[in-house]
């Protein structure tokens, strides 16, 4: 009887640290900050808090520059996901193929970018976006090429954060999709070469089919990543030019600990973790019904 009940609870006794950290970490101050949402909270204002129901939502929706951030934040979403994903997909493929005992330092090369600090990574980016003395304008203007405004130019500044992004990011899921890859049974490939299916065809209809729980699991956590942007476009443009890189996270920050309106913030918060959820749930309907 004691070591079956022992059996029954032991699991939750493992996994209390981790309950423990996260209630304290992130469910409490998740719900403190929808219980503040509903306040008008000037930080160092001598007015105490004041209750004001949805006000600061309804407010946040009326505002162009809450808009604006979004669409800065959709467009790098847009931008970012599909490269990354596609790019880590490509890159797992090859590292699949290797089977020197080298690959693990191929691993690593391309995961050892993930390991760098934001503000390291971001002030290494701008110089080499830098339109003066930039490694990448002067790459351009050895082979005759006209120089670009990396992050001058209202054109280039997101697809240039971009560019950052992957280059920063692209480690992670592509050890991810690999150790999918490496996973998949040897039987089924050979079965489709048997049938005369070409590299093409036993990668679509073999490969994919199997891979889609990860690659489903990948994609989630890009999307809500890209949707949390901040450090990149804080480190890189500050949100310019003309505010076209400004995300949403870098606006709740700048609304809350530049101009200390932390019930307002709160309410883009929840805004923002509103939307993640519709996002991901909805892409946990698709993946399932396909």
């Amino acid at each position: 009887m004691r070591s079956r009940t022992w059996d029954r609870y032991s699991g939750y006794l493992f996994v209390l640290p981790y309950l423990v950290l996260f209630g304290l970490f992130l469910v409490l101050p998740l719900v403190y900050g929808l219980g503040i949402s509903f306040f008008r909270w000037e930080l160092l204002s001598r007015i105490p808090p004041k209750f004001v129901g949805l006000e600061n939502f309804r407010e946040a929706l009326g505002t162009d520059y809450f808009w604006k951030a979004l669409w800065a934040t959709v467009r790098f979403v847009a931008m970012a996901t599909p490269l990354t994903i596609g790019l880590a997909l490509t890159i797992a493929v090859g590292l699949n193929q290797v089977k020197s005992k080298w690959q693990w330092a191929y691993r690593a090369a391309y995961f050892v970018p993930t390991m760098v600090t934001i503000s390291v990574a971001g002030i290494l980016w701008r110089w080499f976006f830098n339109s003066e003395f930039g490694v990448f304008n002067a790459l351009l203007s050895g082979v005759g090429l006209p120089t670009v405004g990396w992050l001058t130019d209202k054109a280039w500044a997101m697809p240039s954060i971009v560019i950052m992004t992957l280059w920063w990011t692209v480690g992670g899921p592509t050890v991810v999709l690999l150790a999918g890859l490496q996973n998949i049974g040897p039987q089924f490939l050979e079965a489709a070469s048997l049938d005369g299916a070409t590299p093409w065809q036993r990668f679509r209809y073999v490969v994919l089919p199997l891979l889609r729980p990860v690659l489903f699991f990948v994609i989630v956590m890009n999307v809500i990543g890209a949707f949390q942007v901040f450090g990149q476009t804080f480190m890189i443009t500050r949100g310019g030019p003309e505010l076209t890189t400004r995300s949403l996270v870098q606006f709740i920050y700048e609304t809350a600990f530049n101009n200390y309106r932390m019930g307002f913030a709160a309410s883009m918060s929840w805004m923002l973790f509103l939307l993640i959820v519709l996002l991901s749930g909805a892409q946990a309907r698709l993946m399932r019904e396909r």
